[in-house]
């Protein structure tokens, strides 16, 4: 694990749609003595995320994004980047797909968290999918990422066993535990490369 003593936290923007709770976890981590990390900005292409109430909550800045003209977001969100000084990107929930462009602009500093065990069932309705294959097990996976979808280098998976009589909802539900769990252990791995 790094030692952090005498360094900054490297400030960080978190990308969301929806709910926001792994946001949540990842906010909580933030805040503690170990973390490699500190949350300065919450970005969403969604004005109705209810994870941009976590901004109010903690105090911490958010954007809206409209994705409709995708290259012209992208340039606005880099310059509120810039401004931030932010240095690391991590995606939670983020339901758009970042141009090329984008991700060469931090390279190797953008994480995002998926259900499944990558490299099976990129892209979406992961539970399903997985459901639907009668697959023993699935999970979650903290990736880099890089421009071919769910595709980046792995850093962290946690193996779910599906039961008999599993759902969409209680997998996803098992699996969203879990994520909240390995994201921040995913953070610290990285900084310990």
């Amino acid at each position: 694990m790094v030692k952090l003593t005498g360094y900054k936290k490297i400030k960080t923007a978190v990308f969301i749609s929806g709910t926001g709770s792994n946001l949540k976890y990842l906010i909580k981590f933030s805040k503690t003595k170990q973390s490699p990390i500190s949350i300065n900005l919450i970005i969403s292409d969604n004005a109705k995320a209810k994870g941009l109430k976590l901004g109010k909550i903690y105090k911490i800045k958010k954007k809206v994004f409209n994705f409709r003209k995708k290259y012209k977001f992208e340039n606005q969100i880099l310059s509120v980047l810039k401004e931030h000084q932010i240095k690391m990107i991590c995606l939670a929930g983020f339901m758009k797909i970042l141009s090329r462009n984008f991700i060469s602009k931090f390279k190797g500093k953008i994480l995002n968290i998926h259900p499944s065990l990558l490299p099976k069932y990129k892209g979406l309705n992961t539970h399903k999918r997985a459901l639907d294959n009668h697959e023993k097990y699935s999970g979650c996976t903290v990736h880099f990422v890089n421009t071919r979808l769910d595709s980046g280098k792995i850093i962290l998976q946690k193996k779910i066993r599906i039961t008999k009589n599993e759902t969409k909802s209680s997998l996803a539900k098992k699996i969203l535990k879990q994520e909240h769990k390995i994201y921040p252990r995913a953070i610290l791995k990285v900084f310990s490369l």
